[in-house]
């Protein structure tokens, strides 16, 4: 409390105990003799004034706000005795319970302030009785006027009494928390507008009592104890609700914020949270110790503790324990003076919550900070040469698929620089001075391109690349190169010699719709072109690149194929071979050129693999061949779709995310899914992508070896990547009537899927020939021009539909006329 505060404060109290006296003093000059009888009344009445008093205990809801359980009696007692002895008994009631009986090292302020107040609505209570014509002890009687009166006497004294206690009350609270008057008043108005009802009707039904038996006013303290203990019921639940609703408030708000805004949020959450002046919390297992404090209103500091300001005078604290049960700081508060002490019970407990709360939300945030870090550190490093700290392949390659800074106002260049015979010094003396001079030539070209606007970055092995961005004209792009170059001139100094180092350069200039591979391409062959002219730097010329040209436009238009949707989906039925019933399509992707006409896949398919848009390709093949299973099924065939994979594809971490999301979006099980993995795929290469194959194996997807037997690997890959399924390539099945070799090969294939549980499917079944010799080897599936060509999606739907033999789902007849076929697919060895 401020000490503005505390002096208002005290005039309040000064001037409460002055009216008390002054209403005392006249109380006294209305005073008559009373019998023998009435004194026992009198008596009575102070009595009741205590009990109803010390039951009357300050229940902090949201703030320390006293309400009082005595009305009943102070009501009962200004009624049935005369005006001046009413106050004197409620004065003597009053005094008694609260300096006596309450004050036990408590503050003699408080008890006398509340003494004052509970006076003056006695006095006021009197008054108002006297004005509705109540006159107490009339011939020796109580109750000696017409109900009426009463009925009249009774509301006007309650309505007096409330006065008195809701404008002193609040601003006495008003004036110790420093919250505006309306503001207390306000608080928790409809409990206590029920207790001054209560009051009220139990002054009524103790009227109604005296009115049989004036001996009954015995009875009155154990009705007000039944009212104040139903009171504190309901505002002890009152508070338990608000006060775990304003903590679970608090306390959500900590969650997602870093350190900084956890400290922050947490010290003006505790201010609300325990209607506290100031709040700080201080952590300790920092150099230096930090601290932050708040009030309502703002954040008062938030710096090294050993500079804070003094704080106000801090009543509550709790320590904020760490992981391993040490303190890592502390939580004080500066409660107001009225609740001093009152930390205990539910209060404690709210603290205790609170803190173990903080100190989970400050942990978290210092764990996601270190996690942050990491993942910037990580994001850093995989864009990073770890050995020379310039930019790698990707980094490069993710600046050239972005626009330039200054957009419109240049040309793009990329120069692609390889150090002539290297190899030599490596192989005369050793790596580790090899990458001492990669380390120093790396330092070099950074330097020399920063000076020229220009950006260096490591590919591997001796080769960098140059990005020259915003160049006024194409013709300077092979000037500012050289003047890059020029810095490696400078012999370096490697193991007591010098090193004469020369490089050769070859520059591309960027277009629009050349995508960023494909620049990296265009450099790389004049980079060679200057290689074998053995001359320093060479610009990409379209009419000197050995490149295939119709390749060449083809990756320049893979943008806008992919983008325009020029790759299509066509998908050619798998059939059980023996009952000829279609158990699933793979999907064959045809590029439908503007100018070229229907592209097959080996016509396009490196270029695609090589460049930066492999996977938008994948991800829009992939929602075609779902889509169309998706028909299928709705139509009510239970089909599978396979699709050939790019090893390059499954390099790339966000493929199993992207495959998962879309059999999702079209609500398919991922069983339904066969990937195929090319057999000349190499053991190394699946090991590369182990983490990718076990995450989609592990939700459903299925795996395909296919061209099973061309690889030169074969046997070793299926025992090192499990796969559900062994395709036998076209070249096998066309020779197998002809080579016994091309047979055996086939049979040895059959027998390993049947030993290993995998499905076989032979591709390029043409002929019924084939399809009988190879379900009489043991073969259980197929694919060929025999069961049909690569089709549409709807096509194929039609075609399940028509039937072969009146079967729906047949694509060809079954190989047993008149018998049902039983594929035992999957059988173990017996």
């Amino acid at each position: 409390m401020r000490e503005g505060e505390t002096g208002r404060l005290r005039l309040l109290t000064g001037l409460v105990l002055f009216l008390a006296a002054g209403s005392v003093t006249w109380a006294a000059t209305q005073l008559a003799i009373p019998s023998a009888t009435e004194w026992l009344y009198l008596v009575i009445a102070a009595g009741l004034v205590a009990v109803g008093t010390a039951c009357s205990t300050p229940v902090r809801i949201r703030t320390q706000l006293g309400l009082n359980a005595s009305s009943a009696a102070i009501l009962l007692t200004t009624i049935v005795v005369p005006t001046g002895w009413a106050v004197l008994c409620a004065a003597a009631g009053v005094l008694f319970a609260r300096i006596v009986v309450r004050h036990r090292g408590g503050s003699l302020h408080k008890a006398l302030h509340n003494s004052g107040k509970d006076i003056l609505a006695a006095t006021a209570a009197a008054c108002a009785v006297m004005v509705a014509g109540v006159h107490p002890f009339r011939d020796g009687d109580l109750l000696a006027q017409p109900w009426t009166t009463y009925l009249l006497a009774l509301p006007l004294a309650a309505a007096a009494f409330a006065a008195v206690e809701h404008i002193v009350t609040p601003a006495t609270v008003a004036l110790a928390t420093g919250r505006s008057w309306a503001q207390v008043w306000r608080t928790d108005l409809d409990v206590r507008l029920l207790v001054d009802v209560a009051g009220m009707v139990l002054a009524g039904a103790a009227l109604g009592l005296i009115a049989l038996d004036p001996r009954l006013m015995i009875a009155m303290p154990l009705a007000q104890l039944v009212l104040y203990l139903v009171y504190m019921h309901r505002l002890h639940l009152r508070a338990e609700r608000a006060t775990w609703e304003q903590l679970a408030a608090a306390t959500d708000a900590l969650n997602g914020l870093d350190l900084s805004g956890v400290l922050r949020t947490a010290a003006q959450g505790a201010v609300a949270v325990f209607n506290a002046r100031q709040a700080q919390i201080e952590l300790w297992d920092v150099e230096p110790c930090r601290l932050v404090r708040a009030s309502a209103q703002a954040v008062l500091y938030d710096g090294p503790s050993g500079q804070a300001p003094p704080p106000a005078e801090l009543t509550a604290s709790r320590f904020l324990g760490g992981r391993d049960g040490s303190a890592i700081g502390v939580l004080r508060l500066a409660l107001p003076s009225t609740m001093v002490g009152a930390a205990q019970g539910r209060e404690e407990s709210t603290l205790r919550a609170f803190a173990a709360s903080l100190t989970t939300a400050i942990l978290n945030a210092r764990a996601y900070a270190e996690l942050t870090e990491q993942r910037d550190r990580h994001a850093l490093d995989a864009r990073r040469d770890p050995l020379t700290g310039l930019e790698n392949r990707r980094a490069l390659l993710d600046r050239l698929g972005a626009p330039q800074q200054e957009p419109g106002s240049g040309t793009r260049a990329l120069a692609l620089v390889d150090l002539n015979r290297f190899k030599e010094v490596n192989d005369t003396l050793g790596h580790a001075f090899g990458d001492q001079l990669l380390v120093e030539l790396g330092g070099r070209l950074r330097a020399a391109a920063h000076d020229n606007g220009a950006v260096v970055a490591r590919l591997g092995g001796d080769e960098f690349a140059i990005v020259l961005d915003n160049l006024p004209a194409p013709a300077t792009a092979i000037h500012r190169a050289r003047r890059i170059l020029d810095c490696l001139r400078e012999p370096v100094g490697l193991a007591g010699m010098q090193i004469t180092v020369q490089a050769s350069a070859g520059i591309a200039l960027a277009s629009p719709g050349v995508s960023a591979g494909e620049l990296l391409r265009r450099a790389d062959v004049a980079m060679y072109q200057a290689k074998r002219a053995s001359v320093s730097i060479v610009d990409y010329q379209h009419g000197r690149d050995t490149a295939d040209h119709r390749q060449l436009s083809l990756g320049g238009e893979l943008a806008r194929a992919v983008a325009e949707g020029e790759f299509t989906v066509r998908f050619q039925p798998i059939v059980d071979l023996g009952s000829g019933e279609a158990v699933a399509a793979e999907a064959l992707t045809r590029w439908q050129h503007p100018r070229h006409g229907v592209l097959l896949p080996k016509q396009w398919l490196p270029i695609v693999e090589r460049s930066d848009l492999l996977a938008a390709f994948t991800a829009r093949v992939l929602r075609q061949a779902l889509l169309g299973l998706r028909e299928w099924r709705s139509a009510g065939f239970d089909l599978a779709v396979a699709l050939n994979v790019s090893p390059h594809s499954l390099l790339d971490p966000a493929f199993p995310t992207m495959v998962l999301d879309e059999l999702r979006a079209h609500r398919l099980d991922p069983s339904a899914l066969v990937l195929e993995l090319a057999e000349t795929t190499s053991v190394g290469q699946l090991h590369a992508v182990e983490r990718v194959l076990t995450g989609l194996r592990r939700a459903g997807v299925r795996f395909a070896l296919d061209d099973f037997g061309t690889g030169h690997s074969s046997l070793s890959v299926v025992s090192e990547v499990p796969v559900h399924e062994l395709k036998i390539d076209r070249t096998f099945t066309a020779a197998m009537r002809t080579s016994p070799q091309a047979e055996a090969a086939v049979r040895s294939t059959v027998e390993l899927g049947r030993s290993l549980g995998l499905t076989v499917v032979a591709e390029g079944v043409e002929t019924a020939d084939q399809r009988q010799a190879l379900w009489e080897l043991g073969c259980t599936a197929g694919q060929g021009h025999l069961f049909g060509r690569a089709m549409k999606a709807g096509e194929l739907l039609e075609a399940l539909r028509d039937g072969v033999g009146g079967v729906r789902g047949s694509l060809a007849a079954s190989l047993h006329h008149g018998a049902t076929v039983i594929a035992l697919r999957n059988r173990p060895p017996a």
